[in-house]
């Protein structure tokens, strides 16, 4: 009797493995936009979880928004814990918790920045320069209390933007 050779073929194992590195082309992809999303999900979660505590503190001060660089909303944890970081992926700007608080416009509609929360912006508001914006004064009424993302790129959906502020206003 003659003894049968048991095993793969070096073709069968080469098929195998092109099969594998396709799905592994096609899932690699896949993988990494879950994760931009997942952080995009973060941000807006953490936009939802500040303007829920300048509500809250608008409520327990008869109508007024803090006017520092949202300290007040961390102080003894009363309204949050602290400033959540902003992660804004797919646009180069780094994860900060950088509060930049707007106080007033010049005549020319620019803004008036200053930093809070021991940080310097890469760039000032309206050019997108990652963190947050918070604008804090009476003065810029038509958005005084507004919180958003310091940011004009598109999202991951590929929302627009304005020339102010982008689609990151809308969460």
């Amino acid at each position: 009797m003659k003894k049968v050779k048991q095993g793969f073929t070096l073709i069968e194992l080469m098929i195998v493995v092109a099969i594998i590195g396709i799905l592994a082309a096609i899932a690699i992809p896949k993988f990494a936009d879950l994760i931009n999303k997942s952080k995009e999900g973060a941000t807006k979660g953490a936009l939802s979880s500040v303007r829920s505590a300048l509500q809250v503190y608008y409520g327990d001060n008869e109508g007024w928004f803090p006017a520092d660089g949202l300290a007040i909303l961390v102080q003894n944890a009363k309204y949050i814990n602290e400033i959540p970081v902003a992660k804004l992926p797919t646009t180069g700007h780094s994860d900060s918790r950088v509060v930049v608080t707007v106080s007033s416009m010049t005549a020319a509609g620019a803004f008036d920045i200053t930093t809070a929360a021991g940080g310097t912006p890469e760039e000032p508001v309206g050019t997108g320069g990652g963190g947050w914006a918070y604008f804090n004064s009476p003065s810029v009424s038509s958005i005084w209390g507004s919180f958003m993302a310091n940011c004009i790129h598109e999202d991951i959906k590929s929302q627009g933007s304005d020339a102010v502020f982008g689609p990151w206003t809308t969460f």
